[in-house]
């Protein structure tokens, strides 16, 4: 067990991180160069055509130093804020962690955060200047930047370059030489605690743990103790680049199980696993709770799909623990999930996943939050609204609630403004400001939930160039100005595209919104007309203007009068086709909604 590491890379979205995972498993030959690949562990497409890293990967690396063998066990995190929680669970598994920082970049915001979970789990930093080959580096800036942050010593940063290979021996030494070795007993009953797992449609459910104490053998009963389940270990073993199987995992080491599980609910991120027979008593303290940013109705376009939707929806939480979803119904579009996400992006990608790995072609709802409404002849009895179409009518309204959060943002004192006016636009009020460093100012504000669930986080991060870092708690909930906007088409209300929103925001949101679909729309043969409305009042309209013929071509000279009977004919026919014609609408429209300041 004293020559096993486990650590993981840590790093800004776009640091170089699975760059530099490539290079070492070049360099420690555990990946032939006739495979290797760029992002060789980034598995899925979307990883490899976007350029970022959406799951944590783990891989277990051979190295001989100084004569000796060592294990070690990698995990390469996501960079992108939207996706923290892998990293929060990847370094629950781990003793150290490269802290990866862009030579031309420098200390970015998730950079910090990153770092804070890492020192929350008291693992040990090892701060890498990635990069130094590049023409825009600043190293002796960065470097100052590391001390200031960390408080180490400029000799302990190592300065690397992931694309050439620069200080890959530098790291692999820093490693085994300042990374703890895993603590346990081989002897104590097994306790080992599960951080991913995945669904595989001949195997059942492949979980991957990481043992904390005792060994976990091939064939012998062990215990999931969150879900009191019971099962035979069918297979144990390591990961490399695919499943090896062993006949034992022990102490320290990072492995995968494989036990015929079926049922995605009988596996939880976060589970301790023990033997039945010498079960543990401690359980291994659980991860950190996940904080949906995002809600938003997901629902099948077929409603004859909804149970494949539901087993879709149940595998793709056991690959990504940071998704919740529960039941919902729309009068629109039937039976669907109201699910939470932890950003945009995150929602972009498990859309993007449900079609692209299960075939599944759904429809997202406008993001919102749960509202509380009170009725005039029950004014102390709540009804909770999760979307528009549970909005009783105005008319019967005495007041609505909504919820507010206590936001905390930390960022460098040249963005106070930036985030000052974004935050007081979006209906905050400031609490506190203190300033932590000389160049870092912590910002308390409380904040509507409704305002924060839009497009709040991207704003934060492009007015503040990434370096802010954003947090929150629920606090409770206050009456506000809520209306229920509409959106017609041709006097139809589109259930899938209404949305809540403070009365003061009505107008500028619903013109945004006709303007987008005006574009996004299909023209037809007819007049479409786009409206935006509170109740009755209107408060917004686009008109999409019919595709026409044109019928007078064949009338070479002659009379006005038979160009005119044609045309006459054709307005006719328009004025039918309007009265039967529906509009479609593209699964791109439902999407603007969440992108209108584009």
């Amino acid at each position: 067990m004293q020559n096993i590491r486990n650590f993981c890379i840590i790093a800004h979205i776009d640091h170089g991180k699975s760059t530099l995972a490539d290079r070492l498993l070049e360099f420690t030959k555990t990946i032939s160069s006739r495979d290797m690949q760029a992002q060789v562990l980034d598995d899925m497409d979307l990883e490899r055509e976007k350029g970022i890293t959406i799951k944590s990967h783990a891989i277990q690396i051979d190295y001989v130093y100084k004569g000796e063998k060592y294990v070690l066990n990698l995990i390469d995190t996501p960079g992108h804020v939207d996706f923290s929680y892998e990293v929060s669970r990847a370094l629950a598994a781990c003793e150290g962690a490269l802290l990866l920082v862009d030579a031309s970049q420098g200390i970015q915001a998730q950079t910090i955060s990153n770092l804070y979970l890492a020192l929350d789990n008291d693992l040990e930093i090892i701060p890498v200047i990635n990069k130094i080959d590049m023409d825009g580096a600043m190293i002796p800036e960065t470097q100052d930047q590391i001390v200031d942050l960390i408080g180490c010593k400029v000799e302990d940063i190592i300065l690397a370059s992931g694309k050439s290979g620069i200080g890959i021996e530098e790291i692999m030494a820093a490693v085994i030489e300042r990374i703890p070795a895993p603590k346990g007993k081989t002897d104590a009953p097994l306790q080992a605690v599960i951080f991913d797992s995945v669904f595989n449609s001949f195997r059942g459910i492949i979980v991957y743990f990481r043992v904390f104490n005792g060994t976990i053998k091939k064939g012998e009963k062990i215990r999931f103790i969150h879900t009191d389940a019971e099962y035979y270990a069918d297979e144990v073993g390591i990961l490399k680049m695919g499943l090896v199987p062993r006949p034992e995992v022990t102490t320290g080491d990072v492995g995968y199980l494989i036990t015929g599980i079926k049922v995605a609910r009988e596996v939880k991120v976060g589970d301790t696993i023990t033997q039945v027979a010498n079960p543990t008593q401690e359980i291994v303290a659980g991860f950190q709770e996940v904080k949906a940013m995002v809600f938003a109705g997901i629902f099948p376009v077929d409603t004859d799909d909804f149970e494949d939707l539901r087993d879709c929806m149940e595998k793709l939480q056991l690959n990504d623990a940071s998704l919740t979803y529960e039941p919902e119904t729309s009068q629109a579009l039937g039976f669907g999930f109201r699910c939470g996400f932890l950003g945009m992006l995150h929602m972009e990608i498990i859309q993007e996943r449900l079609e692209r790995e299960f075939n599944q072609t759904v429809i997202t709802t406008v993001p919102n939050v749960s509202f509380k409404a009170y009725l005039t002849r029950d004014k102390d009895k709540a009804i909770i609204v999760n979307n528009p179409t549970e909005m009783p009518d105005p008319s019967r309204i005495d007041r609505i609630e909504e919820p507010f959060i206590r936001a905390q943002i930390i960022t460098l004192p040249d963005y106070i403004g930036n985030i000052m006016s974004l935050c007081l636009g979006k209906r905050g009020v400031l609490i506190n400001q203190h300033y932590l460093t000389p160049t870092r100012v912590e910002l308390i504000f409380e904040l509507p939930l409704t305002e924060i669930v839009f497009d709040f986080y991207d704003k934060l991060k492009s007015s503040t160039r990434g370096y802010a870092s954003f947090d929150y708690n629920p606090l409770d909930y206050r009456e506000s100005d809520i209306a229920k906007m509409d959106i017609l088409l041709n006097a139809e209300k589109v259930d899938a595209l209404s949305a809540l929103i403070h009365r003061s925001r009505a107008n500028e949101f619903g013109r945004k919104l006709c303007s987008k679909l005006k574009d996004l729309l299909p023209r037809q043969q007819f007049v479409i007309a786009i409206q935006a409305a509170l109740g009755a009042k209107i408060v917004a309209r686009e008109t999409i203007s019919a595709m026409r013929k044109d019928v007078t071509a064949k009338c070479y000279g002659g009379d006005i009068s038979r160009k005119r009977k044609l045309l006459e004919k054709q307005k006719e026919g328009k004025k039918r086709m309007r009265q039967i014609g529906n509009v479609e609408i593209p699964q791109e429209a439902f999407l603007a909604v969440l992108k209108l300041d584009e």
